[in-house]
């Protein structure tokens, strides 16, 4: 069984958030899709380890933030690979709070949609939601990230609570220049690419970085890096 043919299939990449009256939380999710027309329903996919779904579980309701394609690495790793157990993601951030009582995201983000979970369906280790759709709206003219822009263009890599991980063997390193992996989230510095979202031109040895350049996923130190074998 070749798992790559799940690469081919379409996602995107979108901020889900709930709160549980008190607080919010919000998570990065690429399994979101519309169910029904009339009445309008989407359902989502989330790990069941998430403070998010149990959040979603409580009030019933969550919002899903339509992330932009110019949406830097930063902002993705902030709600992908950090945990609202330990930090307020949306603290900086620019949001409003829906008709849901939940905050929906307006910075990155092209559109939202707002819903009121009606039914649930048990995947195991991840939990479908199904809700019906109470507002939506279009927030800018910016296109829309995919999932395959995310990791073809952006470098960007799957959480291990994402549906759609997959552990994968390293690529052969260029040959001019050493790439490095992140030991903390799996992001891969490639000399050819660079980090633009950092200002670190395409070029730039890994060697040759700041010594406060920081993974531009999940924000580790440059000393998490490891050589790639």
């Amino acid at each position: 069984m070749n798992k790559a043919a799940f690469f081919k299939m379409s996602y995107g990449l979108y901020v889900i958030s709930s709160g549980d009256g008190s607080r919010f939380n919000g998570q990065i999710a690429n399994t979101v899709f519309q169910v029904t027309s009339d009445p309008a329903t989407i359902a989502v996919c989330i790990n069941k380890q998430n403070l998010t779904h149990e959040f979603i579980r409580q009030s019933r309701k969550f919002t899903a933030s339509i992330i932009a394609r110019s949406a830097p690495l930063e902002f993705i790793g902030r709600f992908g690979f950090k945990s609202g157990r330990d930090i307020d993601k949306f603290a900086g951030l620019n949001y409003k709070i829906g008709e849901t009582g939940f905050p929906i995201v307006t910075d990155h983000t092209v559109a939202s949609i707002e819903a009121e979970v009606i039914n649930e369906l048990d995947c195991g280790t991840h939990r479908i939601f199904i809700g019906r759709v109470i507002d939506c709206d279009v927030l800018s003219d910016d296109e829309p990230m995919t999932y395959a822009y995310y990791h073809e263009v952006k470098g960007g890599k799957s959480p291990k609570a994402a549906p759609t991980y997959q552990k994968e063997e390293p690529p052969c390193p260029a040959p001019k220049a050493n790439r490095y992996v992140c030991s903390i989230c799996g992001y891969v510095y490639d000399p050819e690419k660079g980090d633009p979202d950092s200002g670190i031109k395409p070029g730039a040895r890994f060697e040759d970085l700041p010594t406060d350049w920081t993974c531009p996923v999940c924000g580790a130190e440059k000393a998490k890096f490891e050589k790639e074998a």
